[in-house]
């Protein structure tokens, strides 16, 4: 028997649908925010990043639940989205009021950072479109019920946009699992999202009642500590091979409060300077440990939506091959990949990804 079973492609529409909201980037390049007179313009969101990714580098059918105030900045969005091949038809459209008192769309000023200057991300996404979705706004028993998906993923960064954001999640999630439907969920904890509405009290809060009707969680062990509230010693952000050990041991915590976890997986860095991480990935699934291929000095241009287009990787291994050794070595190459290109999104190629998964390496290709 599988260790995760998913529905077959041929019976269902899509191969992943997500939940999220996705912003406008408007990226200075190699300047500053605060210094600059043009910007390059792209599309990006933690959920969304995770549909285009298997859509364009890997070639399957992808959609993407969402809401956009019915302006010219929410139609360039949408332009963006059809651009990477995936599916706009779940998308709602809000009259938008002209000003924007009542509805707009987010947008997300980024610095990609340099050297010893790290990456940064300005949101303004208050009043927006999506985080104003309420539960009985999407038809889930159509979705999941009679067009079918294979596998659902949100986040717990579109979960942290409001109270009926959260509530949205909930119900999807739910419904999800209702119709066999594969459902990951990354955690991806921001402290700026959380801090005026509860903090860490209330991303455990939202983020526990979700882990419920979660087969695949991801996150680092930022997240599942701020998160689900599982603390562990000897763990930061730059997670070195003897801290592997006690994050393993964490994530045997987790799995025991949540049995309904079928696999968990998260990216190892290890943040040397802005341009230079080491990289790596592990992934728990069906009792045992299974960690990707570690990459030293990995050189990065725009580290900005290197873990969604892990998750991509990692969601697809499963997809394909149903092998978690497999889906950690597809999700650490396609993540590292990903960090090579300016942008959230990946502009990695299939056989890009399988010949890094091989161990090619960067020799020139003529």
């Amino acid at each position: 028997m599988a260790i995760i079973d998913i529905k077959s492609k041929e019976s269902c529409k899509y191969d992943l649908v997500s939940l999220g909201e996705i912003m406008l980037r408007l990226d200075p390049g190699e300047g500053r925010v605060r210094t600059a007179r043009h910007f390059t313009a792209w599309e990006g969101g933690g959920e969304y990043n995770v549909a285009r990714g298997l859509r364009r580098c890997f070639g399957l059918t992808t959609g993407v639940v969402t809401a956009f105030a019915d302006n010219d900045v929410g139609r360039l969005i949408e332009d963006f989205i059809l651009q990477g091949g995936v599916d706009t038809s779940l998308i709602k459209w809000i009259p938008y009021d002209g000003v924007g008192r009542q509805v707009r769309n987010g947008l997300n000023f980024t610095e990609r950072g340099f050297g010893l200057r790290g990456a940064v991300g300005i949101p303004d996404r208050g009043n927006t479109a999506a985080s104003q979705l309420k539960p009985g706004d999407i038809d889930w028993e159509d979705l999941f019920g009679r067009q079918g998906v294979r596998w659902f993923h949100t986040g717990g960064i579109y979960a942290a946009l409001s109270e009926s954001a959260a509530a949205v999640t909930e119900e999807a999630v739910q419904a999800a699992r209702k119709h066999g439907t594969i459902v990951s969920y990354d955690l991806n904890y921001r402290p700026s999202l959380w801090k005026a509405i509860g903090g860490h009290d209330k991303a455990r809060e939202v983020n526990r009642r979700i882990a419920k009707n979660v087969d695949v969680m991801i996150g680092n062990e930022e997240d599942f500590t701020a998160c689900l509230g599982f603390e562990v010693e000897g763990v930061d952000e730059n997670i070195s091979a003897i801290e592997v050990d006690a994050f393993k041991k964490m994530i045997s915590r987790a799995v025991k409060e949540f049995p309904n976890f079928k696999a968990t997986a998260t990216t190892l860095r290890t943040v040397k300077t802005a341009t230079v991480n080491d990289w790596g990935a592990i992934c728990w699934a069906d009792g045992e440990f299974y960690e990707a291929t570690h990459r030293e000095n990995l050189e990065i241009l725009d580290r900005v939506g290197g873990g969604d287009s892990f998750a991509s990787g990692l969601i697809y291994g499963f997809l394909a091959f149903g092998d978690p050794q497999k889906a950690v070595e597809y999700g650490a190459a396609h993540g590292a990949l990903a960090m090579t290109t300016p942008g959230d999104t990946s502009m990695a190629s299939k056989a890009e990804v399988e010949k890094l998964v091989g161990g090619g390496g960067a020799r020139v290709v003529r």
